[in-house]
Parts: C-alpha cells; sequence; structure tokens
C-alpha cells in the first residue's frame, strides 16, 4: 500500500478514481512554445530582408543578427522550460493503489525553474484496457498552491508512480527538497529576466556609436545568465531523497537547458570582451563591423576620367563658366 493512500477516496468501482481519466500528451508547454515561435518568425523575417543587403555586410548582418536571436530566444525559452534537472527510468511498477495490477512504463521526472512535470508512458501504451500516457505538471512558483494541486491529483486518482514521485516535492515531505527548489528556480527565474533586459539594451548600444557600452551590457547578460545556473546548482548540494518506482531507481542529472544556459552566458562574456578589446585595440575595424559597411562602398580609382559639365548658356547671359567635374 502507498504511503498516501490514507488519502485516497473509498474504494469503489463507481467511484471516478477507477474511470478513465483525460490523457495529457506529453509535449512542449504552450508558453515555450510560443517562444520559439516568435523567435522564429523574426528570424525568418529577416532572412527574407537579407538579399536586399548588398555586399558582404550581408554576412556580417546575418552572423549579427541571427546570433543576437539566438541568445535572446535561449535566455527567454530557458525560463520556461522544464529541462533543468531530469530523470528517467524504465520498469514495471504498480499503476492504481488499492489494486495488483502491474503495468510496465517509461517514467520521467522533468525539473525546471517554476514547477515538475512527471511522465507515464506505458510501453505498450495500450494496457489495461487504458492508454497510459500521462504528463502532469505540478506549479511551485510564488502564487500557486502546490500542495493543493497534490490533493487534486489525489482525488483524480492519478497512477502511482506520478503521485510517488509528486509526493516528494511537496512541502510536507520528509525529503525537504519543496523549499530549496522552490527559492532557487524563483532566483534563477529573476536573474533570467535581468539577463534578457540587458540583452535588449546592448542590441541597442551596439547599434547606437557608443560600441563599448554595448560590449559592457553584453558582459552584464553573460554575467546574470551564469547567475541563473549557479542559483539553480546551489539546490545539489541538497541530497534529493531515493526515488524508487517499481523495482527500479531513478536519478536525476543536469538537463539540456542548465547546460544551454551555461553556455549562453560564457558565449556572451567572451562577445562582449571582444567587443571591448577591439574597442581600445582596432576602434575602426569594430566600427565597420558593426556598421557592416565593409567593402560595399567602392573607393574611387586612379586614372578615371572626370564628368565635365558645362552652362552652354554662359555666352548668352555673359556669366561665367560652371563647371561641375566628378569622378566615376
Amino acid at each position: 500500500i502507498s504511503p498516501y493512500a490514507s488519502l485516497q477516496p473509498p474504494l469503489d468501482r463507481r467511484d471516478p478514481f477507477f474511470s478513465l481519466q483525460p490523457r495529457h500528451a506529453a509535449g512542449l508547454s504552450v508558453p515555450l512554445l510560443i517562444v520559439i515561435l516568435v523567435f522564429l518568425v523574426l528570424a525568418a523575417s529577416f532572412l527574407l530582408i537579407l538579399p536586399g543587403i548588398r555586399g558582404h555586410s550581408r554576412w556580417f548582418w546575418l552572423v549579427r543578427v541571427l546570433l543576437s536571436l539566438f541568445i535572446g530566444a535561449e535566455i527567454v525559452a530557458a525560463h520556461f522550460s522544464a529541462e533543468w534537472s531530469v530523470g528517467s527510468v524504465s520498469t514495471k511498477t504498480s499503476y492504481k493503489a488499492f489494486s495488483v495490477e502491474r503495468v510496465r512504463a517509461h517514467v520521467g521526472l522533468h525539473v525546471g525553474l517554476e514547477g515538475v512535470n512527471i511522465t507515464l508512458t506505458g510501453n505498450p501504451v495500450q494496457q489495461l484496457n487504458e492508454t497510459i500516457d500521462y504528463n502532469e505538471q505540478f506549479i511551485w512558483r510564488f502564487g500557486q498552491n502546490y500542495a493543493g494541486a497534490y490533493a487534486e491529483a489525489l482525488e483524480r486518482g492519478l497512477p502511482n508512480p506520478v503521485l510517488y514521485l509528486a509526493e516528494k516535492f511537496t512541502p510536507s515531505s520528509p525529503c525537504g527538497v519543496y523549499r530549496q527548489y522552490r527559492l532557487a528556480g524563483h532566483y534563477a527565474s529573476a536573474t533570467l529576466w535581468v539577463a534578457f533586459c540587458f540583452w535588449l539594451l546592448s542590441n541597442m548600444l551596439l547599434s547606437m556609436p557608443v560600441p563599448h557600452y554595448g560590449g559592457l551590457t553584453l558582459l552584464i547578460t553573460g554575467a546574470f545568465a551564469l547567475f541563473s545556473v549557479f542559483a539553480f546548482a546551489s539546490i545539489s548540494s541538497v541530497p534529493l531523497c531515493q526515488l524508487r518506482v517499481g523495482s527500479s531507481e531513478l536519478t536525476t542529472h543536469y538537463g539540456a537547458a542548465f547546460w544551454i544556459t551555461l553556455a549562453t552566458g560564457v558565449l556572451c562574456l567572451l562577445l562582449g570582451a571582444a567587443v571591448l578589446s577591439l574597442h581600445y585595440a582596432r576602434p575602426s575595424a569594430l566600427r565597420l563591423f558593426l556598421e557592416g559597411s565593409v567593402n560595399d562602398l567602392e573607393s574611387p580609382t586612379k586614372g578615371s576620367s572626370p564628368l565635365i559639365l558645362s552652362n552652354p548658356l554662359h555666352k548668352q547671359f555673359k556669366t561665367s563658366d560652371l563647371t561641375i567635374s566628378t569622378n566615376l
């Protein structure tokens, strides 16, 4: 019997606890999908106007804009991602409380800055005359009631593996990790939004004749992105309870969002340092790169014949010759 069996509703086959529940297919969260689509639209719009840029500056603008969009998209997408800490295991486990029926399934744990996602996918999906495909989210950000969401999951009669993992992150759990994950996610989220604001500021400053300030804001962007990584990594010092699903143990490790945010922070530091170095070492090269005007204007060639325009009416009006000369 599960440790939360006493909280389950009475055993009644007519109760919704045993009825078919709406299934939630695993996939991207809606906010994360919106962020990805917005930045893809921006990138596609730039690629459409790229052929209209003449000369070699086309490639300078391509690198500059796409690199900037990648940094901005990663900062925002990481905020909504549930891939900061992940773990999964394939096992044979009990499916419902008060039942000896067991299913073979793949269980996944995805920890983000705002909460935890727990997935349960049957292998095969159709077992016990049901579709075993769950993706349940439990939010712990400020203003949300994690314990209330867990109590609602109990009333809905979610499968045992989902309830077992969700219970480990409740405020009353003996594991005691709820407060650490909640605070770490809050601070990491706040520093990511600050990094996003400085990213916007860096784009404006790099488009103005003050590139060294743009380099400084890039350094600050990278610093705050790294602060978010360090804030989330601080929970690694808190030992997580042993997670046993069926006969297997589920272990967690840092996910894609953690490592990509770390790489983005380092990239911003390198770009900011490069801008500042060029500003003090070769300011003219930095100006040409940022303006994208390299080799766009052809310099006048020596020996080119001048074009002379004379006023044919100078004799009629007795005016002095007006001669305009320009090089082709």
